[in-house]
């Protein structure tokens, strides 16, 4: 069993009258989890709200009538607790009102979830996000050599626990994720008019993976408005398949200001999109596959162990770049990220004049276990 980061966090927050509330992009193992850390309390009862009489029975309880329901057990896991009308006010009833149970919500939207319970529940929650698996995670599963050794292989399959789980079915369980489970929350969505725009949006974006969002051209390929394909990704991103980096700037004329570049959470969601499964040395996109898989990274366990950076990029009008800063608070940690060790890239004098209080790494494979451990 492949042991979560998450794990010793969630458990450590047990029975501190809050609820806790897991986040996390469908299959990426937020079942499993709370299946391995509640295993061993005979207390616990899970309701999946997916199945329609849980989700009746929750929405129509009084406190007293949920005491009932949950009997003797003090840890209550609600499976897929989005699909439950006013959830939030349902968690704030339990976490009030039945002060010696724990009530644990799992939700695969983030724009579901969160607008359900950020009010109600006010004070009274721990959130954390699951990813797919992360490098180090799978480091300490098999060692770091092992793990290295399969970062090419992780550059095209990626780090779905179904993927990763059941090598040589690569191929076939990516179809399976992304031929529309993965986007259920999202095609069920009642914004989403034209889910075939969606589809071709997601494969639009990953065959530019790390470029700059182009509204505009979008739109015109799309032809839907410009409105539409930022609801579209918005979704996206509130589902945890994508996430954004806005463009860093003050008051420098040439800056871009208002820059967007999208990341996938995984890789082999990208491949898998544009049906490439060819091998890492022979590709063009290599590059950009690399760049992914090392922000995407970053950005695993910049959420995972709280460190509350904010990412960016800088590029400026003629074309002087930063793949990627990580502000924490005054300071400016900047990276450049090439797949080869060769012609080592120098940071910008425009920007290193202006922003002195920061600090320059350059990551490739040979020293990526330095950044994403």
């Amino acid at each position: 069993m492949i042991s979560r980061f998450l794990e010793k966090e969630i458990k450590a927050k047990f029975h501190k009258q809050k609820a806790i509330i897991l986040l996390g992009g469908r299959q990426t193992g937020k079942t499993t989890l709370l299946k391995i850390i509640t295993q061993n309390y005979k207390d616990s009862l899970w309701l999946n709200a997916d199945e329609p009489d849980i989700k009746l029975m929750i929405e129509s309880a009084t406190s007293t009538r949920l005491k009932s329901h949950f009997g003797k057990n003090k840890i209550i896991i609600i499976d897929e607790a989005q699909q439950i009308t006013d959830v939030g006010k349902k968690l704030k009833l339990i976490t009030d009102t039945l002060k010696d149970i724990q009530v644990i919500a799992t939700g695969s939207s983030a724009f579901e979830i969160k607008n359900k319970t950020n009010e109600p529940l006010t004070g009274r929650k721990w959130e954390f996000h699951l990813f797919p698996l992360s490098f180090s995670e799978m480091v300490n599963h098999h060692g770091l050599i092992e793990e290295k050794r399969m970062i090419y292989h992780r550059m095209v399959y990626g780090y779905y626990p179904e993927v990763v789980t059941n090598l040589g079915e690569e191929r076939e369980r990516l179809k399976l994720l992304s031929d529309s489970f993965l986007y259920k929350d999202i095609l069920m969505h009642q914004v989403l008019k034209k889910p075939e725009k969606l589809i071709h949006l997601l494969k639009m974006l990953a065959a530019s993976v790390g470029s700059e969002i182009n509204y505009n051209q979008l739109s015109k390929q799309l032809q839907i408005n410009n409105e539409t394909v930022e609801k579209y990704i918005q979704l996206l991103e509130q589902c945890y398949i994508i996430f954004r980096l806005p463009a860093y700037a003050t008051n420098l004329t040439k800056e871009l200001k208002k820059g967007r570049k999208v990341y996938f959470t995984d890789n082999g969601i990208i491949n898998s999109l544009t049906g490439n499964f060819s091998l890492i040395e022979s590709r063009n996109d290599k590059g950009a596959l690399w760049e992914n898989f090392v922000i995407s990274e970053m950005y695993k366990q910049n959420e995972y162990k709280k460190q509350f950076g904010q990412f960016f990029f800088w590029r400026t009008h003629d074309q002087q770049e930063i793949d990627l800063i990580i502000q924490q608070g005054s300071q400016l940690e900047t990276f450049e990220i090439k797949w080869s060790e060769k012609n080592k890239p120098r940071l910008s004098k425009t920007f290193s004049s202006n922003y002195p209080k920061h600090s320059f790494r350059f990551i490739n494979y040979e020293n990526i276990e330095e950044f994403i451990l």
